[in-house]
């Protein structure tokens, strides 16, 4: 690879922003326009309502209704931002942090946390939805994020593959072997790393001596970048860029989007164990949700009453939630031998006659 083609890989020297974190205007952006006003204020109402998706789930879990729950608290403009900028043919692959994406995907919250309660590997049809099941084990739907995009590129479909992938994950081989096979068949897929600075307890410093994780793309030939996640202007911006970069056939984008877990990993996780309450105020002043309410309000595009609607939503959002998730399941003991191969084998039938015999007895 040339030298000229290597630096029009190369991430921004510092994360792509438009908005400080008072609210204010930051022209650190470069070429990158601003995503329309009407998609600002979409991305706005999606956080509002994501954020109390996350309180609820959290919640939930001290009720016992919930298994584990990974929340993505402080991280809501770059999960509504990934659902924002696909479109209903595009697929998108989450983790297990990934449930207010797939809320502002329009999925059922039932569906949505079918996986965390411990019901079924997943609650929502991937096919219908576009969705893929939410990964648990780190980095693999990066593999299927580049199989799929490079499937439907060989298929001749208008369509793109996101893989949401955290940054504890950029240090699987998964990952790295995903950027390679989509940067070789130009794949249309956009990878994008949250860094919320944590892999669980170990800190990104002692995760990866890279810059930036931007950085790991240039390597396979991809173009990359780096984006203030915690500004929806900026990440809107970024992503929606990427996506229409793949979506043209000019192959696949890795971007990462600094951001920060405010919460625990999960609720089974003490973090002021590993990290200080100062770094998570720290944090708490960049808060995504209120730096964009003042940046709209600063330009009058957002209302005090359409703010108070948007909260009234939410609350009966949070309401359909708890009413779903208080109803009983009712699980099929034998849906266990679904899906597992396209053509059961014959130890399979035979496991499945077991158990149908063992329930009848």
């Amino acid at each position: 690879m040339c030298v000229m083609a290597a630096e029009t890989l190369l991430p921004s020297a510092s994360p792509v922003r438009f908005v400080a974190e008072d609210g204010t205007r930051a022209d650190q952006h470069g070429a990158y326009a601003e995503p329309p006003e009407r998609l600002l204020k979409e991305a706005y109402r999606l956080m509002v309502l994501g954020r109390r998706f996350d309180v609820q789930a959290t919640a939930l879990t001290k009720q016992g209704r919930l298994a584990v729950y990974p929340s993505s608290a402080g991280q809501e403009a770059c999960q509504v931002a990934a659902a924002l900028t696909l479109n209903e043919h595009d697929w998108l692959f989450p983790t297990y942090r990934d449930s207010v994406a797939l809320v502002a995907r329009g999925l059922k919250p039932g569906e949505v946390l079918t996986l965390l309660r411990g019901d079924a590997h997943c609650g929502y049809n991937p096919a219908e939805t576009r969705v893929a099941p939410q990964c648990t084990p780190l980095a693999t739907q990066a593999l299927h994020a580049a199989g799929l995009a490079h499937a439907m590129q060989r298929r001749g479909e208008d369509a793109v593959a996101l893989a949401l992938i955290g940054d504890g994950a950029t240090s699987e081989g998964d990952f790295h072997e995903a950027l390679n096979f989509a940067a070789v068949f130009k794949a249309p897929a956009v990878f994008f790393v949250q860094n919320n600075r944590y892999a669980i307890s170990v800190p990104f410093e002692k995760q990866s001596a890279a810059a930036a994780l931007a950085y790991k793309g240039i390597g396979y030939g991809m173009r990359s970048e780096q984006v203030d996640g915690n500004d929806a202007v900026a990440v809107l911006a970024v992503l929606g860029d990427a996506v229409k970069h793949a979506r043209e056939g000019r192959g696949p984008v890795l971007v990462e989007a600094h951001t920060y877990r405010i919460d625990s990993h999960t609720n089974a996780d003490d973090a002021t164990r590993y990290r200080e309450a100062g770094e998570v105020e720290k944090w708490r002043e960049a808060d995504p949700l209120k730096r964009l309410e003042t940046y709209l309000k600063g330009r009058k595009a957002l209302q005090e009453n359409e703010i108070e609607q948007f909260k009234a939503d939410a609350e009966t959002f949070a309401q359909s939630v708890r009413d779903a998730l208080n109803a009983e399941p009712e699980l099929d003991p034998m849906s266990l031998f679904d899906h597992v191969y396209a053509e059961p084998t014959r130890q399979l039938e035979a496991q499945r006659a077991m158990v149908h015999a063992e329930l009848e007895a």
